[in-house]
């Protein structure tokens, strides 16, 4: 079963249910791996979720990965990839996945460029980052990248949410 614990700033405030939101998305996500009865496992695994503004983010992207920039979603994984496996001979029957944090302006931003709502691209970005907690990395070459990329596609799919790497066709340009 997963869980989510959910911190929002104000700036993520309005009528969207996000703690309902990332559930989804973290759920869809695990269920294209391997590990996808994590799923629907008696085991709880908890998932955090902090929407954030872009100083926080800028803040923990300086600490922990050296860039002094907001960037649109971090992840901070507290199993390792070869551990996720073991997770079932967890004491009490829940273990603390890992965190995953959004930044408001940045993925605002995005989501305007890309001319969708700021909730399809926040799932997006909550599917990417659970990749991340399950080990999965598209910096380490173009065969992980492409598999990445094919599991959130799914995903997100399964959200009813079009694909996040299709061309943005510009009407006006036509």
């Amino acid at each position: 079963m997963i869980a989510i614990a959910i911190q929002r700033s104000a700036q993520w405030a309005g009528t969207i249910d996000w703690k309902n939101l990332a559930l989804k998305a973290v759920t869809q996500a695990i269920r294209q791996t391997p590990h996808g009865d994590l799923a629907t496992d008696a085991m709880t695994v908890e998932v955090s979720v902090k929407l954030t503004d872009n100083d926080e983010v800028r803040a923990l992207n300086a600490a922990y990965r050296d860039k002094d920039k907001p960037t649109n979603v971090l992840s901070f994984p507290m199993v390792q990839p070869d551990m996720i496996d073991a997770l079932a001979n967890s004491d009490d029957g829940e273990v603390l996945f890992g965190d995953i944090v959004l930044a408001h302006g940045v993925c605002r931003a995005e989501a305007d460029t890309k001319q969708i709502p700021v909730e399809h691209h926040a799932a997006h970005l909550i599917v990417h980052g659970t990749l991340h907690l399950l080990g999965y990395d598209h910096e380490t070459g173009e065969a992980e990248a492409e598999a990445m990329e094919a599991m959130e596609r799914s995903a997100l799919a399964a959200l009813g949410i079009a694909d996040p790497y299709r061309p943005v066709v510009n009407m006006d340009e036509v």
